[in-house]
């Protein structure tokens, strides 16, 4: 038997792993997909019947990351994690929202060639982006879970990442150990304006603020800035498609965009650096 690092979202009790499911001291089981991921999004919490990124934006940002566009961050994000966990004894690295898993295999790749023996969990609301994050690294725990209740124990990780996805601080504060880290990555003023000035008659800057949130202090702001070169318009459209944009363009900007066969585009991110006090 092999304890997760998950805790059963129906009790809040250890789970353990025996054979192809997690089993609760109370009784409750969670079977393990055949990926090796498991669902523990209670009927209770789902507000729709495949909550989350569909088939279709998973496979969109999947290729796009596969071809590097984003390595930069995912570099600069590995490379914080190794600073903040050198001296921690077999490390619990969370990944909040980690889509089909290219960071947190990033994460625990660079902590594993520093001889840290890290242990990983990632989680996100869409099963058919926890299908490839469990196939991409089958060394690490992944669930269907929302972020309003996480099912993992109270004082549970050293180092919480989150890339782009929704907050409840309340909870990251709970499963995080006094003096834990917490990175939240989040776009630059011109993050992506060559694209949004295809998409847009007035293209808006992103607000730049830094937040001050109850029960963390700041460490640090990491800005990773640097020029992409996007060569066909397949990977124009797979940007596209895993954007916020996507959702809320007019057709003339998604009309305008199609034409477009190459694009060089700025990139913009800023890690937000935490400790849990």
């Amino acid at each position: 038997m092999e304890t997760s690092l998950f805790s059963c979202p129906l009790c809040g009790g250890a789970l353990t792993r025996r054979g192809g499911s997690l089993f609760c001291p109370k009784g409750h089981c969670f079977d393990l997909s055949k990926e090796g991921y498991a669902n523990l999004l209670p009927v209770g919490q789902k507000h729709a019947k495949f909550p989350g990124d569909d088939p279709g934006m998973v496979a969109a940002r999947s290729q796009f990351l596969a071809a590097g566009y984003y390595l930069p961050l995912r570099r600069a994000l590995e490379e914080a994690a190794v600073r903040f966990c050198r001296g921690r004894q077999r490390p619990v690295v969370v990944d909040c929202g980690c889509g089909e898993g290219y960071y947190t295999a990033g994460l625990y790749q660079a902590l594993e060639q520093e001889g840290l023996s890290p242990r990983v969990a990632g989680f996100d609301i869409s099963k058919f982006a926890l299908r490839r994050a469990a196939k991409q690294l089958p060394q690490g725990e992944f669930a269907v879970a929302s972020v309003h209740h996480i099912p993992l124990p109270d004082c549970a990780a050293d180092l919480l990442v989150d890339v782009f996805s929704p907050l409840d601080i309340g909870q990251f504060r709970r499963i995080l150990k006094p003096e834990g880290g917490f990175f939240y990555v989040v776009p630059g003023a011109r993050h992506l304006w060559e694209l949004k000035e295809i998409l847009y008659d007035t293209p808006y800057e992103n607000a730049e603020k830094k937040v001050e949130y109850p029960g963390f202090r700041y460490r640090e702001i990491l800005p990773v800035d640097y020029t992409m070169h996007l060569k066909t318009p397949q990977a124009i459209q797979a940007l596209f498609q895993m954007t916020p944009y996507y959702w809320k363009t007019p057709r003339a900007g998604k009309e305008a965009l199609s034409k477009v066969e190459s694009l060089t585009c700025r990139v913009s991110f800023d890690i937000h650096c935490f400790t849990a006090e």
